[in-house]
């Protein structure tokens, strides 16, 4: 008696082919089932939106028939949109460090370079997928509170033009420098590994070191310290979003004066320094 044995054909794995797309999709699918991830973007959203209808309101009928003219009702109105920037941004902060550091902490991050074995394609990847997210939510939390708060403002008399192109650039402004700041956060998270020294990492440089530098600034009464704390990243993001009137540059002290355009591209790489030093440690230590 002979047994014979059947031959399974081979699975078909074509369909499980790396990619870049399916690489996003992954680190999509990660971002999305994270609580941590709702919680940020909740409250990035609410202050966003929220924040400025109530300054709207605060802010009344203006005071004279020269404050209600369109370059002073614009820079009115984006002054309003862009107050709770500075606060939002920091939820953008904690999430672009849990979405990297969340990863070590639990050890799937062996999972993830496992699967990507050159590694950089999935960092590339989630920090793409992160700084698109909270520039579209960020995106939509702005459109709402612009509509509301301009509502709002020129009900009270205040002369808004939506045609103006400075409108347009500010908005797209405000919502991408939170979304730089995530991606900057993925950079540091990945450098360092750890949810706590990450997100007090990125938030010491948004908030204490300006405070230091102000200090030594006033202190030692040398414009350099100021000029150096001109390129610190809360900085940058307050030229890149804050209304000017026509088309002075924003009061800062030093001897440098940055235009909007030139902040951009100086927090720019800042990112792009802070995940070159994330790919270099992902390269060079084990996981």
């Amino acid at each position: 008696m002979t047994a014979t044995t059947q031959a399974h054909p081979r699975a078909d794995l074509a369909h499980a082919r790396l990619s870049g797309a399916r690489i996003i999709r992954s680190e999509w699918v990660k971002l999305v089932t994270l609580r941590s991830t709702w919680w940020c973007l909740g409250i990035l959203a609410a202050l966003t939106a929220g924040i400025p209808v109530l300054v709207a309101f605060a802010l009344g009928e203006p005071w004279d028939a020269m404050s209600s003219s369109g370059a002073y009702g614009l820079y009115t109105w984006m002054n309003a949109v862009t107050v709770p920037i500075g606060f939002s941004v920091l939820a953008a902060a904690v999430l672009g460090c849990l979405v990297i550091t969340g990863e070590y902490g639990t050890g799937m991050i062996r999972s993830t370079m496992t699967a990507v074995p050159g590694r950089l394609s999935a960092l590339l990847a989630k920090t793409l997928v992160i700084g698109l997210t909270v520039f579209v939510v960020g995106a939509i939390a702005i459109a709402v509170a612009a509509t509301l708060s301009g509502l709002i403002l020129s009900g009270n008399g205040y002369e808004l033009d939506i045609a103006d192109p400075q409108l347009w650039w500010l908005l797209l402004a405000a919502a991408g420098y939170p979304a730089l700041i995530a991606a900057f956060s993925v950079g540091v998270g990945t450098m360092l590994r750890n949810s706590a020294g990450s997100i007090a990492t990125v938030l010491g440089l948004l908030l204490v070191v300006p405070t230091i530098i102000q200090l030594a600034g006033v202190l030692l009464q040398a414009d350099w310290v100021f000029d150096v704390g001109n390129f610190l990243p809360s900085s940058l993001g307050t030229v890149m979003y804050t209304p000017t009137m026509d088309g002075d540059f924003m009061m800062m002290q030093g001897t440098i004066a940055l235009e909007q355009w030139q902040a951009t591209l100086a927090m720019l790489a800042w990112v792009v320094a802070a995940l070159v030093g994330g790919a270099l440690v992902v390269k060079r230590r084990d996981v």
